[in-house]
């Protein structure tokens, strides 16, 4: 299939500029995302008489569910139990834009593709950056920990690890041995990760293991003794080096207190007040199995729980801190079969293609799982899939790797089309 150049380059930029500016414009995201959404629909209607522009929906039919599950389950609920709360599609109707966004970014060619890569290592190196020179009078603490002015420090800590370890990821179709293309991601990682140390998201950083086997598992680390004793020494030496930094120190002996003041009773903590709030949505839960209280009404459930002694006033909130008691609390069984199904959706396709030897593919395949991981991780302890920002660049780079796997495998089997 043929498009005009200039459709091509556009896309391609919107495609470096969207994760570019994550955590330093408010919008800025959005506004290449619905760029790039508002020519795939226009591709879309343009080819609607062409079979094969939507055979991608088919081939990836778990993806394809995955985006719709949630959105389509939300206006059923809304439709049974006869109430209206439109602000509840917005941030998840993201991921269904992600489908015809698909079906556009998989017929061009794959190099082009791969801006996305270079697209999260300006964000990490601009936010490394940002952390840098904005912090305040007395730098950043505890108290004033790392985020911007439309996020808070746990979404923004998160999504800068994300964009520091996927520039790493897509190093692997951008040659690795090249001395400046390595330094440039390096560089990446270390500005995000910088901004993520800053923000103190301690619950991020349990990916930061996991995107370490994964990334052996791509570069082929683990394969050879020698390989994986250097791999194993490097890991160690790192994390011994942030566990000795005063700032991660204090992070988890935080965690401890909370935790020894839960052992004997005190449950005014930040993890008390977690936990209890993930027990009364729980209870929430209970009482609403099939459907739950409504999406957008938790907070008003929480709230008359307290009304009736049942909770503490302090854990009403709009949300439940964790994308898994958020939707059984709001949405019942019905949410929890969807949450399985985006998080299947999200996930499969990339962990099929994780072994094959083409490069670029399993570059993409990696990069891929390690979006599929940190949203399903970083869900535990925050609700990612509600702050429009983040579920616009999930959506972006599920649809954009998932892309370069598809592309990548045509331009494979016909080496014409390259």
């Amino acid at each position: 299939m043929i498009f005009a150049p200039s459709l091509i380059w556009l896309s391609t930029a919107l495609l470096f500029f969207a994760p570019a500016v994550n955590l330093v414009w408010r919008g800025g995201t959005g506004y290449g995302f619905f760029g790039l959404v508002a020519l795939s629909l226009g591709a879309a209607v343009a080819n609607k008489r062409t079979p094969d522009y939507f055979k991608g929906l088919r081939t990836y039919n778990w993806y394809t569910l995955g985006m719709l599950a949630f959105l389509v389950a939300i206006m059923f609920q809304q439709l049974v139990m006869h109430y209206w709360l439109p602000r509840q599609f917005d941030a998840l109707s993201r991921f269904t834009f992600a489908l015809p966004l698909f079906l556009l970014l998989r017929q061009f060619p794959s190099r082009n593709l791969r801006a996305i890569g270079w697209g999260c290592a300006a964000g990490a190196i601009a936010v490394g950056a940002w952390a840098l020179i904005a912090q305040p009078q007395g730098g950043w603490t505890d108290a004033s920990r790392a985020s911007n002015a439309y996020t808070n420090a746990i979404p923004f800590g998160d999504t800068a690890l994300l964009l520091a370890f996927l520039s790493v990821f897509t190093l692997g179709w951008d040659g690795p041995r090249d001395w400046r293309m390595l330094a440039v991601k390096l560089l990446a990682l270390v500005g995000g990760g910088y901004a993520s140390y800053l923000s103190g998201s301690r619950g991020g950083w349990i990916t930061i293991p996991i995107f370490a086997i994964l990334l052996g598992c791509q570069f082929h680390w683990f394969v050879h003794k020698k390989r994986l004793w250097v791999a194993a020494l490097a890991i160690v030496v790192c994390t011994a080096a942030l566990l000795s930094t005063e700032r991660v120190e204090r992070r988890l002996e935080d965690a401890t207190t909370d935790f020894s003041a839960l052992h004997h009773g005190d449950e005014n903590t930040s993890v008390g007040l977690r936990l209890q709030l993930w027990q009364a949505s729980f209870r929430l839960f209970t009482e609403h199995p099939v459907y739950g209280v409504g999406k957008g009404k938790l907070e008003r459930a929480l709230g008359d729980l307290a009304a009736h002694g049942q909770a503490r006033t302090e854990i009403v909130n709009e949300r439940a801190h964790s994308d898994f008691f958020s939707t059984i609390a709001e949405t019942g069984a019905i949410g929890a079969v969807c949450l399985l199904i985006f998080y299947f959706g999200l996930t499969v396709h990339f962990w099929r293609e994780r072994r094959n030897q083409d490069p670029t593919i399993r570059a993409a395949a990696y990069s891929g799982l390690a979006v599929s991981f940190s949203t399903i991780v970083f869900g535990l302890t925050i609700d990612v899939l509600v702050p429009v920002m983040v579920t616009s660049l999930l959506a972006l780079l599920s649809a954009a790797f998932l892309a370069v796997i598809d592309a990548r495998k045509r331009e494979l089997s016909h080496p014409a089309v390259r």
